[in-house]
C-alpha cells in the first residue's frame, strides 16, 4: 500500500510559499518586482506625484524591518527582510505567518489522519518556515542583483561626472537609468541629497543596511574625496574596475566550487528524501520496531547527526574569497 501522506505535507508547504508570494503580488503590484525597467520609486511617484510622501513611504519600508528586531522570534527574520527589502511591515508578516499556518493546518487535517497536536506543530513550521523560504529566496535574488548592477552604475557615474554633471546629478541619472533594486535605492539617496542630507553618509548606510563590501568601498571613495580633494571621476573609474574584477572573481569561484556545493547539497537532503520515499512506498516499515523502548531515542539521535551532516556539509561547501 502507497501512502500519500509524505507528498501532502510538500504540497501543503510548496502551496504556503507560492501562496506568500501571490499575496505579496496582489498587494503592491508589479512595482515591487526586481529588475524592472521602471523602479518601484519611480512608480511610486507616477502615482502620487508628491515626492516628500514618496521619500518618507520608502525609508519606512527600508528600515522598518531592522527597527523590529526587537519582537520575540523575529530577529531571525529581520536581517534577511531587510536585505530583501520586504514592503510588508513587520506585523503583517508576522500575520501572514499565521494566516498561513491556520491554511496549513485547514490542509493538513483535511488530507492527513495526522493527531491534532501533530497537525497544529506542524502547521506553525509550514507557516512560519514558508515565509522564512521565501523571504530568504527574495533577499538572495535582490543581493545578486544589486551586486551585478553595481558597476555599471559607477561607470554610469564616472560618465556624467566627465561630462559636466555635479555628483548628486549623477547619483540622480543612476536613480532614472537602472532598474531596481539599485535605482530605488540611488533614488532614495538621490531625494535625500536634495533635503540636504550628505551623499556620502547616505551611501554608508545604504551599504551598512544591505551589508555589501563593494558599497561601502563607494560611499568610503566619496568620503574620502570630499575630504581630501582629487578626481572623483578617476577614483570611481578606479574603483568600477576593482568592483567588477571582484564580480567576475566570485563567479569564477561560484563555478569552480560548483560540483561540490551540489554533491554536499545531494547528501544533506538525501537522506530526508530516503525516509519520505520509505514512508510513500512502504508506510507500515518502521511497524515492527516503533513500539520499542529504543526506537524514540534512535530516531532523536538521527535526527541530531542528519542536522550535522547538514551544518558540517555547509561549512565545507561555503567558499569565502
Amino acid at each position: 500500500m502507497i501512502s500519500t501522506a509524505p507528498l501532502i505535507y510538500i504540497v501543503i508547504f510548496v502551496a504556503v510559499v507560492v501562496l506568500v508570494n501571490g499575496i505579496y503580488l496582489v498587494a503592491f503590484g508589479k512595482s515591487i518586482s526586481l529588475n524592472n525597467r521602471m523602479s518601484r520609486r519611480l512608480a511610486l511617484l507616477e502615482k502620487n506625484n508628491n515626492r516628500e510622501q514618496v521619500l518618507e513611504q520608502l525609508r519606512k519600508e527600508m528600515s522598518q524591518h531592522m527597527n523590529a528586531r526587537s519582537i520575540p522570534l523575529y530577529s531571525m527574520l529581520a536581517n534577511k527582510a531587510q536585505k530583501a527589502n520586504i514592503a510588508f511591515s513587520p506585523k503583517a508578516l508576522i500575520g501572514i505567518m499565521a494566516a498561513m499556518s491556520g491554511l496549513a493546518y485547514v490542509g493538513l487535517t483535511v488530507g492527513t489522519e495526522a493527531a491534532a497536536p501533530v497537525r497544529a506543530l506542524v502547521a506553525i513550521l509550514m507557516g512560519v518556515g514558508g515565509v522564512y523560504v521565501w523571504v530568504s529566496g527574495k533577499a538572495k535574488k535582490r543581493m545578486a542583483l544589486l551586486d551585478e548592477q553595481l558597476p555599471d552604475a559607477v561607470e554610469l557615474m564616472v560618465r556624467s561626472l566627465r561630462v559636466g554633471h555635479p555628483f548628486s546629478s549623477a547619483i540622480a541619472n543612476v536613480a532614472k537609468e537602472v532598474p531596481d533594486p539599485l535605482g530605488t535605492e540611488f533614488g532614495l539617496i538621490a531625494d535625500e541629497a536634495s533635503y540636504g542630507r550628505d551623499i556620502a553618509e547616505s551611501l554608508k548606510a545604504f551599504a551598512e543596511r544591505v551589508d555589501s563590501q563593494d558599497l561601502r568601498f563607494l560611499s568610503v571613495a566619496v568620503t574620502i574625496q570630499q575630504t581630501s580633494g582629487g578626481n572623483l571621476a578617476e577614483i570611481l573609474e578606479g574603483l568600477s574596475k576593482v568592483i567588477r574584477a571582484r564580480f567576475k572573481l566570485f563567479r569564477r569561484v561560484k563555478a569552480i566550487t560548483a560540483e561540490a556545493k551540489w554533491s554536499g547539497m545531494f547528501l544533506s537532503a538525501f537522506p530526508f528524501g530516503a525516509l519520505v520515499m520509505i514512508n510513500i512506498v512502504q508506510p507500515h516499515y518502521y511497524d515492527d520496531v516503533k513500539e520499542t523502548a529504543a526506537f524514540i531515542p534512535a530516531c532523536l539521535i538521527v535526527a541530531v547527526f542528519l542536522i550535522l551532516n547538514v551544518v558540517f556539509m555547509k561549512i565545507m561547501v561555503n567558499i569565502k574569497v
